[in-house]
């Protein structure tokens, strides 16, 4: 399993999610955090790229169609470290969440 490590701000916008969709969402990232890997490699990483002008390459999205909840992560990694470090929890209204991930 791969070690989970949040960007501050999106520590913060965890912390502010409600009980029951905080529990949702991280239960998404505990699973995806098994094979955060992107899907083209057996994971379960959804890859981005260039999205309204925001190049998120390298980065994925985990996706909670249900709550209108976007994750986005990327995995750092060599021969000691596996990360999955998580940018932004957001609401997806507008790719206000890609723009976000973008200026972090």
């Amino acid at each position: 399993m791969w070690e989970v490590k949040y960007h501050p701000e999106a520590e913060k916008e965890l912390s502010r999610l409600d009980g029951s969709v905080k529990k949702i969402v991280l239960a998404g990232i505990l699973k995806v955090s098994q094979n955060p890997l992107p899907q083209s490699e057996g994971g379960y990483g959804k890859p981005l790229g260039n999205i309204n002008g925001n190049d998120l390459t390298g980065y994925f999205k985990i996706k909670f169609k249900k709550i209108g909840i976007r994750v986005v992560y990327k995995l750092i990694q060599d021969a000691v470290t596996h990360e999955m470090y998580i940018l932004v929890i957001s609401a997806r209204a507008d790719n206000e969440v890609y723009d976000l991930a973008g200026r972090r």
